[in-house]
């Protein structure tokens, strides 16, 4: 499988698509200069404490205060707050991370009002972004990210991810850290640390470790509230995290970047400063690399497949609706039970494809076609359990219940991406808006291929606006010579002036129309014999 990664830069924001076997499965939008970053570390002052929700608003510099839960302390909180406050006393010479007194863990079932008070200055990270009308979300468990490892300061902890399947290299790894870490620090040491040698793992360490020493400089001369520590930008972060021995390139359309991207590269994982490429082409590069036409095809309310099922997509202030729909599909087989099987088990693949891709998170319900037997609900439980195995955020899978739904829980640390994908068209037939015209050629050739493999044709005749005929005509290798190569079939294209643009038919050489009604009266014969 290649994995890609396509980075549009333009002066308001850095856009980056991640692409597996060239299909969309990612998209990253980051405003330049934008604050409140996941993993950015602040200065801030408790400006109210909410008893009842036992958490506390904590003003960080935005507009609006941020949440710290009672929970989001962290077990440490008692040290943090010995720390902060010797460190702002703005005396010692040294940083007294290293020679204070841990202090005992704070109770796990506390009020707010025994660990802060209205006015205290607190050290606080960034753990949900600003979402809608809410402030951001804050936790007190401080962590320093890397490639390999992310630090704990004042843990002393070591933790190997689960998804590292060696117990001995789990133990290598475990008593490698233990041996190189300085006091106070815990460590959890990530996926990627596998099979690393130690002087890789010590040179991040020391460099996490470098980072968190620089928050005690930072802290004896900065106001309250400010910014301490910034998380790596949007582009560098993706990288730290999605980059692995399956990606075959990375393409960026700007030199300053371009270079950003292949130092960091060649820190991490020097081997692969070859797969970085600057883009110097006049075609826009989401454009060049079909980044563009999926967009528009893939973030609309409604999400199609080439058997004529779909998807619709709904959004809510408490949760996200997806409907799952045969459309044309229902006619096509007897067996109830079959078809939606078979039509639920290709929405799985898609859904979870449009939960990374679009970042949705919290509560997420699906509506699947009614399916009477335990065995298929089971087969559809499992099946999205594996599409959803590469996903990195955090979610909770539930089985379909007795009235076909299914109820996911993900983890949001973002706002959900939104994009518009519709155009204005005089043949809306009063709506002001029609599907998007990029993707077109696409729906055209996705109908033909399904009938021609149902119909086993050589032969077909396509009928659209002469301006999309035009389109499809010009030059020698031309969209309809394309088409014919690929189907090894003839393809004659007429055109009406009758028709709206978006509007087509396709007939056999009888001159019969092909529908998916068509299709289907067919097949029953057949299946009678």
């Amino acid at each position: 499988m290649s994995n890609e990664l396509i980075i549009d830069v333009s002066k308001a924001e850095i856009s980056i698509a991640q692409l597996e076997d060239k299909k969309l499965v990612e998209l990253h939008n980051e405003r330049r200069e934008e604050g409140f970053s996941v993993g950015d570390i602040y200065i801030g002052r408790v400006r109210k404490l909410m008893p009842g929700l036992n958490a506390a608003f904590v003003d960080v510099g935005y507009e609006k205060d941020a949440f710290l839960h009672y929970l989001d302390l962290g077990p440490q909180f008692s040290s943090l707050s010995k720390f902060l406050i010797q460190a702002t006393a703005r005396k010692p010479k040294s940083n007294p991370f290293y020679s204070m007194k841990m202090e005992h863990d704070i109770d796990k079932n506390g009020k707010i009002s025994s660990q802060l008070t209205p006015g205290q200055n607190i050290l606080v990270q960034i753990a949900k972004e600003p979402i809608s009308t809410k402030g951001p979300r804050l936790t007190s468990e401080i962590s320093i990210a890397g490639r390999n490892m992310v630090l704990m300061p004042f843990s002393e902890k070591i933790s190997v991810s689960q998804k590292i399947s060696s117990n001995e290299e789990k133990k290598r790894l475990k008593k490698l850290l233990e041996s190189i870490k300085p006091q106070h620090y815990g460590v959890i040491v990530r996926t990627a640390a596998e099979g690393k040698k130690v002087a890789v793992l010590d040179a991040e360490l020391k460099e996490l470790v470098r980072r968190w020493e620089m928050v005690y400089e930072k802290l004896r001369t900065t106001p309250v509230p400010s910014l301490v520590l910034s998380e790596m930008n949007r582009t560098t972060a993706i990288l730290r995290d999605v980059l692995n021995g399956s990606f075959t390139n990375i393409y960026v359309n700007d030199d300053s970047v371009y270079e950003d991207i292949k130092e960091y590269i060649s820190s991490i994982a020097p081997d692969k400063e070859k797969i970085v490429k600057l883009y110097k082409g006049n075609v826009p590069i989401f454009d060049q690399y079909g980044v563009s036409k999926q967009i528009k095809a893939s973030f609309g309310k409604t999400v199609s497949f080439k058997s004529g099922a779909y998807l619709i997509i709904e959004h809510t202030e408490a949760l996200h609706v997806i409907d799952v729909n045969s459309g044309n599909r229902s006619k096509m087989l007897d067996n109830q039970e079959a078809n939606a099987l078979e039509v639920n088990s290709t929405a799985v693949q898609e859904i979870a494809r449009q939960l990374r891709l679009r970042d949705m998170g919290g509560i997420i319900v699906i509506d699947f076609i009614d399916m009477h037997g335990n065995e298929n609900k089971q087969k559809i439980f499992d099946k999205m359990r594996e599409a959803m195995a590469t996903d990195r955020a955090k979610h909770n899978i539930l089985p379909l219940t007795k009235f076909g739904l299914m109820q996911i829980t993900r983890q949001r640390v973002r706002p959900e991406m939104h994009i518009n994908t519709t155009e204005q068209c005089p043949s809306c037939q009063g709506t002001g808006q029609i599907s998007p015209a990029i993707i077109f050629d696409t729906q055209i050739e996705n109908q033909m291929a399904y009938f021609l493999e149902e119909r086993k044709l050589r032969w077909i005749k396509l009928i659209v606006h002469p301006y999309i005929a035009a389109y499809l005509k010009q030059g020698f290798f031309s969209k309809r010579f394309e088409w014919m190569w690929k189907y090894k079939c003839f393809i004659k294209i007429a055109e009406s002036q009758s028709f709206s643009y978006m509007e087509f038919k396709l007939y056999d050489k009888y001159g019969d129309q092909i529908t998916q009604e068509s299709i289907a009266m067919l097949q029953k014969p057949d299946e009678e014999e």
